[in-house]
């Protein structure tokens, strides 16, 4: 392949409405640059392994900062008993961390809601990709830096290179170690300055070696694993290449801002200018090549003119086979509207920052080609700093952007019904001109004429407005030029006015016809941007897989004519799911059609180059990832094509979206399922150590109590012997409380609880649960107060007096020996209220609703007795499946927690007073 690099120094000037449109500066640039001007800045200190000094200089930029009177504190920073870095920390002031309770023990935390009370100028945060304990406000670190900018403080933070998302799967290939804690990339590209903090392999190895690091067990088993020369090594570029990107990107974002016209040649930027010819494909390798060698972005461009009206459908093919082939590649695909090419590249690269142009060598396809420049001159002539590569390209390597599907031939251009109409219309006209031509001069009649013209060019396009042409200039001649009636023209005037209306009709007609066209290709293409945005809104919508393939499936259906199955990987092999018209039978030859487009990501069956014998087009619903699906296509022919070029590339378009949806779907059932075993595994934990504390509790003092009494029943004291048996009831009925929460429990979440609903006075039950917690409450005051007409409640007696029991039971645990519990009821209009009072610590804000969860307890101090996180949780869920509510909430008389519990009120039930 032969190819001409050129490279101008002069910069020539460009057309005016160009350099207009370079001296404006970018409205998204400005934006971006306002919303970073509202919010604090964000500062990263970059690393690529842990030990490369990001917290010691993170400290040392920190004092630099108190020493020009900046506000600094300290949100968290974690020295790891590094000396050095402790030693930094003397002359900061430091906001005490929060401590969380997870799983029983006592987790420190960054105290968020402290830093944003105190707010300082400036916050040092440490490790940045840090997940926080559960219960926090964010699960993320980087979660809580972000408020801290939104709320307009600065943030100083450090990051090491493996915990980038996007570079996860690198670094899991360079050091064999999956990274779990990771940082979304919007988070770099947030910082307004990235700092890489570099040391070199060498020297990293020898802080490991001293102890710098990591302590020396540690150290050894990171030397082995992880801290190899090539490991760091590799890391140490994706650090400099990543940081790299970032400067370049706000170099771009402050050109476009003050509307400077690049390029600014800082870094490298690659665009290849395709077109409709099959070469395209070709100079999209080549450009993809140059990027990877330059290791820079590129994009390819198609500038849509006005002659792009009139490309082929084939050509309009080949243009969207090259921009796929393009994202393909890993480049950007752009389409631009524009009057000439070569102005729409210079422009889009000047505004980009683009280095490199890649243009195919100009080629004489038709005479029209011989009466104007070709693109690559004009790139040459006013390229200025741009590079321009001209490359010959090869029409062969086209072919490989196809995707092995016949094309359906598109509708005939002719249409007799078109020159009927034409015809029509010229003998309107002639009819016209017979009446006007006793008034008027005959070179007049001629504009008769070109109306029709007109008109058969507005409605009929344009060959049928030739036809018309052709036709009224006979008909003129025939008519009313002298001599009439035959075709011969004696006067020279006439000739001279016969020719001037058929060149006037032929011009008037085609611009007419071109007009016409642009606009009925702009409405076609409004209404299928109008389909493809709704079709995507829709999707949007969409919650489950089967509304995402029923949606595809009739979209498919209503847009390309056709008849639609899709298909979706299951237990190893290929089923249908949805369909439009719904069908769900298939034959061998399309079972195996639609199996091989699915392992091999490539269209098969008919029309196909693969396997044409199925009855259907099976093409594969693929993302960047991989194939999710298999489109079945056809109609009611037996053989042949079935797509058009255009429905090809509406077919593209719609199964993009669809993959993604269809991905985006399963995605989230993926973390869905995740969840549920993260919270199964967390539900089994809780119960085995609930398990292994309250059911062998109990059981140890049984047992105790039972042995002593064996060994030592006629040598006891009488008192001694009631007291030992007392110990086994208690400890039996509390082991009886727990095994019936856990069956409580089991119901709810099973689903099998079904309340048995009767009127009952909510008295009656009150004093049931307070009996059966006497023993509880003994060491309590119980203050009740129940009105006697307090409307009857609908609810099952058996589980409400269990609620008020589990209440009961939780303000014995956490209020003092001594104090008052109090339950109260009353009624308002929609409800009848119970409430529960004790006079304890009272419930944290953040717990007033985790309460309720199952097996989670408040943190709790040593006087509280031991329990399994169960009581409330059951209590939440047999009032909501009576149809109530409960809620958690604090005093605001004095210090305790208040449970409520709303209980929708009867109609027309009789108060208690009444009914006696």
């Amino acid at each position: 392949m032969r190819h001409l690099n050129l490279v101008r120094k002069d910069n020539p000037p460009m057309a005016d409405d160009s350099r207009d449109m370079m001296s404006r500066p970018s409205p998204d640039a400005l934006l971006e640059k306002a919303n970073a001007e509202a919010r604090g800045r964000l500062k990263i200190f970059l690393g690529a392994a842990p030990g490369v000094g990001k917290t010691y200089e993170m400290l040392i930029s920190g004092k630099a900062k108190v020493a020009d009177g900046v506000d600094v504190v300290v949100g968290v920073v974690e020295t790891h008993g590094r000396r050095e870095t402790q030693a930094l920390l003397d002359g900061f002031e430091i906001i005490p961390r929060v401590e969380v309770d997870y799983k029983g023990r006592a987790l420190e935390e960054m105290d968020l809601d402290a830093i944003l009370k105190r707010r300082p100028g400036l916050v040092l945060v440490d490790e940045l990709a840090h997940t926080n304990a559960h219960g926090s406000r964010h699960p993320k670190r980087y979660l809580d830096v972000k408020e801290l900018l939104e709320r307009g403080i600065d943030v100083y933070t450090t990051l090491n290179i493996q915990h980038v998302e996007s570079l996860n799967d690198v670094v899991s290939q360079i050091t064999r170690i999956r990274v779990r804690e990771t940082v979304p990339d919007s988070i770099i590209d947030l910082a307004d300055d990235v700092e890489i903090i570099d040391l070199t392999p060498d020297d990293l190895i020898k802080r490991l070696h001293d102890g710098k690091v990591y302590v020396s067990k540690t150290a050894e088993r990171a030397l082995t694993n992880y801290f190899t020369p090539g490991n760091l090594t590799a890391l140490r570029e994706l650090a400099l290449r990543r940081t790299a990107q970032r400067v370049d990107d706000q170099l771009l974002t402050h050109m476009q801002a003050h509307a400077i016209s690049g390029p600014w040649a800082a870094g490298e930027r690659v665009l290849v200018s395709i077109d409709q010819h099959p070469r395209s494909a070709s100079l999209v390798r080549y450009a993809a090549r140059m990027a990877s060698r330059l290791r820079a972005p590129w994009a390819a461009v198609y500038v849509e003119t006005n002659r792009s009206i009139n490309l082929t459908e084939a050509q309009r093919d080949t243009i969207a086979a090259t921009l796929r082939l393009a994202e393909q590649l890993g480049g950007e695909a752009i389409t631009l509207p524009g009057r000439e090419v070569a102005e729409e590249l210079l422009r889009h690269s000047a505004s980009n920052n683009v280095t490199h142009i890649v243009i195919g060598s100009p080629k004489i396809g038709s005479w029209r080609d011989w009466s104007r420049r070709s693109v690559s001159y004009d790139l040459i002539r006013k390229a200025g700093d741009i590079s321009v590569h001209v490359i010959s390209g090869s029409d062969a390597d086209g072919e490989a952007t196809r995707r092995g599907v016949k094309v359906a031939p598109s509708p005939p251009p002719f249409q007799l019904r078109g020159y009927a109409l034409a015809t029509l219309y010229v003998a309107i006209a002639l009819g016209f001109c017979v009446i006007l031509d006793q008034v008027l001069d005959v070179r007049n009649l001629a504009l008769v004429f070109l109306m029709a013209v007109l008109a058969s060019a507005v409605t009929q396009g344009l060959r049928p407005a030739l036809y018309s042409c052709i036709l009224g200039a006979l008909a003129f001649n025939f008519f009313f030029l002298t001599p009439r009636y035959t075709l011969t023209i004696s006067d020279p005037e006439s000739v001279l006015a016969f020719f001037f209306f058929l060149g006037v009709a032929i011009i008037a007609s085609n611009l007419t016809a071109t007009v016409q066209r642009q606009a009925a290709a702009a409405r076609q293409r409004a209404r299928t941007t109008e389909d493809l945005y709704l079709f995507s809104k829709k999707l949007a919508g969409t919650g489950t897989l089967d509304d995402v393939l029923w949606a595809t499936a009739f979209q498919l259906a209503s847009m390309l004519k056709l008849r639609v199955v899709l298909l979706l990987p299951e237990y190893g092999t290929i089923a249908v799911k949805a369909g439009y018209p719904p069908d769900d039978t298939l034959d061998d030859a399309d079972i195996a059609a639609a199996r091989w487009a699915w392992e091999h990501n490539h269209a098969a069956g008919r029309g196909a180059d693969t396997l044409p014998g199925a009855k259907r087009l099976y093409v594969p619903l693929r993302t960047g990832r991989t194939a999710v699906g298999v489109i079945g296509l056809d109609n009611d022919r037996r053989d042949g094509p079935l797509l058009t070029p255009e429905q090809q590339r509406l077919l593209d378009a719609l199964a993009d979206q669809a993959a993604l949806a269809i991905e985006r779907v399963q995605l989230v059932a993926d973390v869905d399922r995740a969840k549920l075993a993260v919270e199964a595994d967390r539900l089994r934990s809780a119960l085995l150590t609930s398990i292994s504390h309250d059911l062998k509790t109990p059981l140890a003092a049984i047992m105790g109590a039972a042995g002593t009494l064996r060994d030592y029943l006629e040598t006891l004291p009488h008192e001694d012997r009631v007291d030992l048996l007392s110990t086994v009831i208690d400890e039996s009925e509390r082991l009886n409380r727990f095994i019936v929460n856990l069956l409580d429990m089991t119901k709810i979440e099973s689903g099998a609880m079904e309340p048995n609903y009767a009127l009952h006075y909510g008295g009656d039950i009150v004093g049931s649960a307070l009996r059966r917690a006497e023993k509880i409450l003994s060491r309590h005051r119980v203050e009740v107060q129940i009105p006697a007409d307090l409307p009857m409640v609908k609810v099952d007696p058996v589980l409400f007096e269990q609620v008020l029991f589990n209440l009961l039971d939780n303000a014995a645990k956490y209020a003092p020996e001594g104090s008052a519990i109090r339950l109260e009821a009353w009624a308002d209009i929609d409800n009848i209220v119970f409430r529960v009072m004790d006079e304890g610590l009272g419930i944290p804000p953040a717990d007033l609703e985790r309460v309720f969860d199952t097996f989670y307890r408040v943190r709790k101090g040593d006087q509280v007795r031991a329990g399994t996180g169960l009581g409330l949780s059951i209590c939440r869920g047999f009032v909501e499946a009576m149809g109530g509510t409960i809620a958690a909430g604090n005093r605001t008389d004095r210090q305790g927690a208040v449970f409520t519990i709303r209980m929708p009120r009867p109609t027309d039930v009789p108060k208690l007073d009444e009914l006696k």
